[in-house]
């Protein structure tokens, strides 16, 4: 190893499921690592959707090294077949992981990064490059030198746009005191922001789905409870996903209530409806326009439209980024939402996840830029492939295994009558909250902890889970 990186940890940007999981891969490999979140404790991201219950069970969202090291602990695991809620995965998986005293010393909070460059090096300098070590600056000023920089951010901070062509729609800024990002709890925390009163939710995927079964319930107990659901496609058919051929049950069932729902009027469905303006009319509420000029007037709106990467704070790095998905060029095919859905992705390691600047790799869902395909357990592969890849072990580092299953969409969360689930496969939930709701409500997304995040065998994504990158 040059002596310039020679002893430098190894940087990890998130404390959520994936970035917790490269931190166990690396403590395996005896690599020295450091562990930066934003914020406030580990699953920062994945806490704010709590209330939402995943469409997998325990056995698929737990990484393995990350299961290693706990149970030399003492830990002892959930029930692998019960589905378990964004809190509980927090509190009963992440938490408990991040304080194990293997990691617990290199896990720093309220440390968030705002720029990676190479120390001394802007991105036009090629001599001596590679030997230089990462410069990691944070909010606060401090900077870190780092042998290389695994980031595990996710997208949960940077919501797609509602407007149509991936833009603002006109109005949408000023308009911002209407609109709820995605995944609000509203049969909880958040129902006194819905209860008698008229939502729109814009975005066609399973954080949508969520949202729409949670508010068209709340109608039925809340009288003046109306439910509206906009959608580009002129069909909600790929919304509804697998249902009943579903893999995974519960996703499979988020699909079928939402149908049902639709065809009996207690949701209101527009199709084919490209959201161009929001404008506040004079009795306090807002109306949603297309360019053909059809309007709904609703006291909320509710941006289930999907997330998208962050990469500004690595703009001094030589990233080869694809120019529709905003993943890297070589696993943009792989993951393409015009071609695949999440359990069609092949495996993938790092030769997919490696750029032009050597040491750097994203992993986790900000991985696949806009592409909503992401499962949390493709997540934890990837962590696993780039540490062995950091330590040398081509041969681990390029042996990647997946087994997902093919039929539904890649992110969910509906009500369900049981906790707990019979079947195959499994590996996700995330679109863009999990949140921790009665038991017999779940949702399964694509955003894993940083949706979702997870957004994971978690939730939100990068995109709605409805196979369009952005928009509504």
């Amino acid at each position: 190893m040059d002596s310039r990186v020679d002893g430098l940890p190894v940087v990890v940007i998130g404390a959520g499921p994936v970035g917790l999981a490269a931190a166990a891969h690396l403590h395996e490999r005896g690599l020295p690592f450091v562990v930066l979140e934003a914020g406030d404790g580990p699953a920062a991201a994945v806490r704010q959707w709590g209330h939402v219950r995943l469409f997998s069970p325990w056995r698929y969202n737990v990484d393995q090294a990350a299961r290693r090291l706990l149970a030399e602990a003492g830990w002892v695991e959930p029930d692998p077949e019960v589905l378990p809620s964004g809190a509980q995965l927090a509190a009963d998986y992440l938490r408990p992981l991040a304080d194990l005293p293997a990691l617990k010393p290199d896990v720093r909070y309220g440390a968030r990064v705002v720029a990676i460059t190479r120390d001394g090096l802007d991105r036009v300098r090629t001599a001596e490059r590679e030997a230089a070590p990462f410069l990691v600056r944070l909010a606060d000023g401090e900077e870190l030198l780092a042998r290389a920089v695994i980031d595990a951010s996710g997208t949960w901070g940077i919501p797609n746009w509602i407007g149509g062509s991936g833009i603002p729609a006109h109005g949408e800024t000023t308009a911002a005191r209407y609109i709820e990002q995605a995944l609000p709890d509203v049969l909880g925390a958040d129902r006194h922001r819905f209860a008698g009163r008229r939502t729109l939710v814009v975005g066609g995927g399973h954080s949508a789905a969520t949202t729409l079964l949670s508010l068209a319930e709340l109608a039925t107990q809340g009288p003046g409870t109306t439910v509206v659901w906009a959608i580009r496609p002129t069909s909600p058919v790929r919304s509804y996903g697998g249902q009943t051929a579903d893999a995974l049950p519960a996703r499979g069932a988020i699909g079928t209530r939402l149908r049902e729902h639709v065809e009996a009027g207690a949701i209101e469905l527009l199709t084919g409806f490209s959201v161009h303006a929001i404008t506040p009319t004079p009795d306090g509420r807002v109306s949603v326009s297309d360019r053909t000029g059809r309007a709904v007037t609703a006291d909320r709106i509710v941006s289930a439209t999907g997330f998208r990467p962050d990469h500004a704070i690595t703009a001094e790095l030589r990233l080869d980024l694809d120019p529709v998905l905003g993943s890297t060029r070589a696993l943009a095919p792989l993951i393409d939402p015009n071609e695949h859905s999440c359990g069609t992705v092949p495996p993938h390691g790092v030769d997919e996840l490696a750029h032009p600047e050597p040491g750097y790799y994203a992993i986790g869902v900000k991985s696949y830029g806009r592409a909503p395909t992401f499962l949390v357990t493709t997540g934890y592969e990837q962590a696993r492939s780039v540490v062995a890849a950091l330590a040398g072990d081509w041969a681990a580092a390029r042996d990647v295994q997946l087994d997902l299953p093919e039929t539904g969409v890649c992110s969910s969360n509906v009500p369900l009558d049981a906790d707990r689930i019979d079947g195959s496969g499994g590996c996700c939930a995330t679109s863009t909250a999990e949140s921790p709701v009665p038991a017999g409500r779940g949702l399964a997304t694509g955003i894993a902890g940083g949706l979702p995040s997870a957004p994971l065998t978690l939730l939100p994504v990068a995109g709605d889970g409805s196979g369009e990158p952005s928009g509504g």
